[in-house]
């Protein structure tokens, strides 16, 4: 495992990480928390540039702890399929079976420096 600027880099090349921060309405449940973040996780085998995937709670750390209460980490090989993950099939019936459930939504690319 190689650690750059705090990103998790996995031994295949990779050039684009992205982060998909996600507040849910009040009143969901632990349990389509969970199923939320396993369904999450699946897709990962869905996007062939996907090499590598976390997530994880918020850590409740101050004034702006209530933001969001799940974060998701993708690691792609290339810029390009960090763009086709946006369009991929999986993707898309994710968040349309799931957006109903969430207040906010933040997600980012950013490049992997060398």
């Amino acid at each position: 495992m190689l650690v750059i600027y705090g990103a998790y880099v996995p031994h295949k090349p990779a050039e684009i990480q992205r982060v998909v921060c996600i507040k849910f309405k009040p009143g969901t449940t632990p349990e389509a928390i969970d199923k939320h973040l396993r369904d999450f996780a699946s897709m990962k085998n869905a996007v062939d540039d996907v090499v590598a995937y976390s997530a994880g709670h918020v850590q409740k750390s101050g004034a702006n702890e209530n933001q969001f209460d799940v974060i998701h980490y993708l690691t792609f090989r290339t810029k390009e399929g960090a763009l086709q993950y946006a369009s991929n099939a999986d993707h898309k019936a994710f968040v349309q079976a799931n957006e109903g459930k969430w207040a906010n939504v933040l997600e980012m690319n950013s490049n992997i420096e060398k």
